[in-house]
């Protein structure tokens, strides 16, 4: 068991009115008692919405090296609004028809109608819900700034920083809010920018066009096995095909809708392809005892869910003509027809009660030349069209590192030895790499 140092830092709930209300943000520390300490290396895993209290202690039982744990008090915190830092709450319950913030894939334009219907109906809860007043003060740059309280109360003149998914947005507007206070930044698996916005969501598409041949490889290579398709081009085929078929004929719970994203949701990791493979076979031999319950249609965990919502929604504004989303809908079923009308469906940010508060924090290239961006060429969440985003963003204060692999998550989450040789040398030792790279498979 990794023992973890707990406390409370107060923030205010407005940084407008920094005299006004706060609330505690819950922050965890894995103390290094190494002389070769540098100081304090602040981790967040993503969401948003998720909780990081643990991150500290997750990396180090992974496998994070000795020589980063010696280096660096590893740091991690509930970001305000979720967990045990103020959480914020829309009452989502079992059964609502709104079961998780990555949207349905719609068969047709009438489909985004009846969808556009529910997520009114959530935006309306969440406003009803917020008893608090407290979710129209989410957002990234608000966590940013609580990043910077975190630091000066630990003492420290700057911080270092390792975030994954959304928390590469996170860290990207840390590192331009506060470009001298940043020790060593690394970004690993990068939504392209500070804020999720509707241009983000709608790589989901591109992002599983361009996973989605792993996992059919994976399952052409065990044929006999699984019956999915003897080549990876098979197995694509079959999958359209068996989605359409869900759509009018569903299947042990599963319509079209469902099985997309629990297949979407199994590609993220390597080492799930095999459930991901069974739930499929399941489903086509009408196997109900063989299904897993990972691989149902996920339960609606009502604050994480309210914390995403409450951030991407407040961070930038989203349209909210519905024929916009319609037209945008016919459009990804054509371009990228695994899952790209699910990215392009409409949110609860459409009706959302709170325009932001704030433009988006825009990267700055003033500042130091201190930052490593870590990318998968075949991320099903953030493609790796992402990372080249933010590199040309950050200009030269970034360097990219572009790994040979499928997955969400390169450095400590994955087994390539480049990226980690290479993000360990650049935090231990400063050594960044002099140009972008590539690592191999």
């Amino acid at each position: 068991m990794v023992p973890l140092q707990c406390a409370r830092v107060p923030v205010p709930l407005d940084y407008g009115k920094p005299g006004g209300a706060t609330i505690d943000i819950m922050v965890s520390r894995l103390v290094s008692s190494s002389p070769a300490r540098r100081g304090v290396l602040l981790t967040n895993p993503g969401g948003p919405g998720a909780a990081g209290l643990s991150m500290p202690a997750e990396l180090a039982t992974l496998g994070m090296p000795a020589s980063v744990l010696n280096r660096y008090d590893v740091v991690g915190m509930d970001p305000r609004g979720v967990g045990l830092s103020a959480p914020v709450s829309c009452g989502f319950a079992q059964g609502q028809a709104y079961a998780g913030n990555i949207p349905p894939y719609p068969a047709d334009a009438a489909a985004v109608t009846r969808w556009a219907g529910v997520v009114k109906g959530v935006a309306d809860q969440c406003a009803t819900n917020d008893h608090d007043d407290r979710l129209r003060f989410m957002s990234t740059a608000n966590t940013a700034r609580d990043m910077d309280t975190i630091r000066a109360a630990l003492g420290e003149e700057k911080l270092s920083y390792f975030g994954g998914s959304y928390g590469t947005a996170l860290g990207a507007a840390y590192a331009s809010l506060f470009p001298q206070r940043t020790d060593r930044v690394v970004l690993d698996s990068n939504s392209g920018d500070t804020v999720l916005t509707r241009e983000s969501q709608r790589r989901f598409g591109l992002g599983a066009e361009q996973r989605f041949p792993d996992f059919a490889k994976f399952a052409a290579n065990r044929s006999t096995a699984y019956g999915l398709g003897r080549t990876p081009a098979e197995v694509r085929r079959n999958f359209l095909r068996f989605a359409e078929q869900l759509e009018t004929e569903p299947v042990l719970g599963y319509d079209g809708a469902t099985f997309r994203i629990a297949v979407f949701a199994g590609i993220y990791a390597d080492q799930d392809f095999p459930k991901t493979a069974q739930l499929w076979q399941s489903l086509k031999d009408h196997q109900p005892n063989l299904l897993s319950s990972k691989a149902e249609t996920p339960s609606p965990y009502d604050n994480s869910m309210s914390a995403y919502l409450a951030v991407v929604c407040n961070d930038s504004a989203w349209p909210r003509d519905l024929a916009a989303y319609q037209r945008d809908v016919k459009d990804a079923r054509q371009r990228y027809p695994l899952f790209g009308a699910a990215g392009a469906n409409i949110t609860p940010c459409a009706f959302w009660h709170h325009a932001p508060a704030e433009p988006p924090v825009k990267i700055s290239q003033k500042g130091p030349a201190n930052i490593l961006i870590l990318q998968n060429l075949r991320d099903p969440a953030t493609p790796h069209v992402g990372g080249v985003l933010l590199r040309k963003a950050f200009g030269d204060r970034a360097r990219l590192v572009s790994v040979d692999q499928g997955g969400h998550g390169a450095y400590v989450y994955s087994s390539n030895a480049c990226v980690l040789n290479v993000a360990t040398a650049f935090l231990v030792d400063g050594k960044r790499p002099r140009h972008d790279l590539r690592c191999d498979a």
